[in-house]
Order: structure tokens, then C-alpha cells, then sequence
């Protein structure tokens, strides 16, 4: 049995990591500041379904101030097995308007976890970082060894940033790193401010579905489970080492509304808008090095996924209609 920290523990990935995690046996100290980046009612629903189960532990902080490194009894005392950095601010839009909470959370937030692992003795740390780091045109489906040094936005520059001090961390300390790069997640209890389950309940309730550009661009879909497993797979030991984890199938914009379509039997009612110059137009992951060293591959397919979100959209429909989805 392991003991692990968890940082953004109420976020989408952070729950259901933190979930898996104690269902395999291990116990689980989970942070998370409970932002308003996007609809606290969704953070509060996953983080009460977490505190249900033995072996959660909750600390509500900020991992992005200095003092967090040793003012909790839960971090100073306990040894962990493994840090696991998912807390971040996520949004390639969100992060032109306010670039300085990106840098706060995703880099200063990122040291700080490094120096818990430094000063307390942890020989593991697992980096969330993004597709989006991969800028406006590398090769598909995009491998690892591609170009990171062109960020479209703040948000991808942020996550660079934190790949890069986690680098210096595993040269001068040898504390082992593994950076898992996501591609475009979605699942139950998603993030309400993405296209996924932004669609679901628009078209669900009989919303305009608004779409930046014609709707062709396209990406690769991964869903909440598949990333978990990946995630945790990515606690062995490998020295440092950047990998993908992506979905298996790319759909264009279009083509995901019509699968919602489908799959809820309503029409949606479609508001087309200018394209968003933060947006990459595609994502698609070459996953050959997850394979190989994780033995990982995504297993989960789209069109399950998503019947699986509406499922879940409308178990929880009473309170998840009211969501802000801005």
C-alpha cells in the first residue's frame, strides 16, 4: 500500500486519480484550493464523493504560497511514495485574459511540490502537463520529441515552465519525474467550461450550442478513466521522462455535436462565431511511448465515453443544469 499526495484532488482528473488510487488500497492527502475558475458546484460534488471513502484525507490550500510546504501536520509527517501535481489553472482562452494565475499556480505551484518532495524526503513526482504545449502545427499524430518551444498562450508557456523546473529538480536532487502530457479530457463530472460538457447540457436543455470557427477543427478525445490509469501507471520509476496520454480517435467539432445528437436524441440548435486565435486547430497524440513504458493504451471509445457523461448528466440533472457553463 502507497501514500501519495494529490494535488488538485477536487479538479476532474485529480478526483477520479484520487479515486482509482484508493481503490487499488493506497491512501490519498488531497489538496485543492476550490478555486471559482469554473463552477465551484462541480469541484464540491466530486470532493464529496471523495471524502466518503477511507483512506481521503482533504487540505484545502493553495499550492501556488510558499508556506504550504511545511505548514500541514499531513505533509510534514507523513513520508509519501509519490507526489501527483494535477492542480494547475487550465484554459487556453482563460489564460490570455489573466496570464499572471497561470504563471501563480502552474509554475510557482509546481516549485512548490518539487520542495515538498526536496525537504520531506519524496523520490517520485508526477507532472499534468498539456498538449497544448505542442503549438499550431507539429506533426500528427504528435510525438513527444516534437517542438514545445512555440506556446500559442500563457497557459502552455506556464505548463513549460513547470516541465522545465521539474527538470532542474531531477538533475540537482535526483528526484524521479515523469511529465504526462493530457489530450483534450472529458468524462463525468467534467470541466463545465469545455466543449464536451458544455454540448451535453446545451443541447440537453435546448441551449444555443456555441462554436468558435466552422466547427471543423478537430481533437483528440480522451476519456477521465483512461487518463487516470495513465497517470498512475506513470508512478514507476523511469528517471525523467515526458509522455503522452491521448484518445485513440480524433472527431472534428461538427462531428461531436452530431454524436451528442444522436446519443441524447435531441437537435441542437448551433450559434457558429469567430475562431479563437488561443485554439490549436487539431490534437491528436502518438501514444507509442505510453505504450512501451507504461503499458498503457486508451481503452475507453468516444462514443461510450460520451454516452457515459450523458448518463451521468442526467443522474445529476436537477443541480448540473444550473452550471455555469461560461
Amino acid at each position: 500500500m502507497g501514500h501519495y499526495l494529490v494535488t488538485g484532488a477536487a479538479g476532474f482528473i485529480g478526483a477520479r486519480t484520487s479515486q482509482m488510487l484508493i481503490e487499488q488500497g493506497h491512501t490519498v492527502v488531497g489538496i485543492d484550493n476550490m478555486n471559482n475558475a469554473y463552477d465551484p458546484r462541480m469541484k464540491e460534488h466530486r470532493l464529496k464523493k471523495l471524502q466518503a471513502l477511507d483512506g481521503f484525507q482533504f487540505i484545502r490550500d493553495d499550492i501556488s504560497e510558499r508556506g504550504i510546504i511545511n505548514r500541514h501536520s499531513a505533509i510534514v509527517d507523513r513520508k509519501f511514495d509519490g507526489v501527483i501535481n494535477l492542480a494547475a489553472r487550465a484554459g487556453v482562452r482563460y489564460s490570455v485574459e489573466d496570464p499572471w494565475v497561470f504563471l501563480e499556480s502552474n509554475v510557482t505551484g509546481t516549485l512548490n511540490m518539487l520542495e515538498i518532495c526536496r525537504q520531506h524526503g519524496c523520490r517520485k513526482f508526477v507532472l499534468a502537463s498539456t498538449s497544448s504545449i505542442y503549438g499550431a502545427n507539429p506533426p500528427y499524430p504528435t510525438p513527444e520529441t516534437a517542438s514545445s518551444s512555440e506556446p500559442m498562450q500563457p497557459y502552455a508557456a506556464s505548463k513549460k515552465g513547470a516541465e522545465a523546473i521539474a527538470h532542474s529538480y531531477h538533475h540537482l536532487y535526483d528526484i524521479d519525474v515523469t511529465v504526462v502530457r493530457y489530450f483534450t479530457v472529458y468524462g463525468p463530472a467534467g470541466r463545465p467550461d469545455l466543449a464536451m460538457f458544455r454540448f451535453v447540457k446545451w443541447i440537453t436543455e435546448g441551449e444555443p450550442v456555441r462554436i468558435y470557427g466552422d466547427g471543423q477543427q478537430s481533437r483528440g478525445f480522451t476519456y477521465v478513466d483512461d487518463i487516470a490509469r495513465g497517470t498512475i501507471a506513470a508512478l514507476k520509476p523511469l528517471g525523467y521522462e515526458i509522455i503522452n496520454l491521448g484518445g485513440h480517435e480524433v472527431v472534428t467539432i461538427n462531428g461531436l455535436v452530431e454524436m451528442i445528437e444522436e446519443l441524447t436524441g435531441k437537435q441542437a440548435k448551433v450559434q457558429y462565431g469567430p475562431p479563437n486565435l488561443a485554439d490549436m486547430f487539431t490534437n491528436q497524440a502518438d501514444v507509442s511511448k505510453a505504450r512501451e513504458m507504461l503499458g498503457w493504451n486508451p481503452q475507453v471509445n468516444l462514443r461510450e465515453g460520451i454516452a457515459n457523461l450523458i448518463a451521468w448528466y442526467n443522474e445529476e440533472r436537477e443541480w448540473a443544469k444550473e452550471v455555469l457553463t461560461l
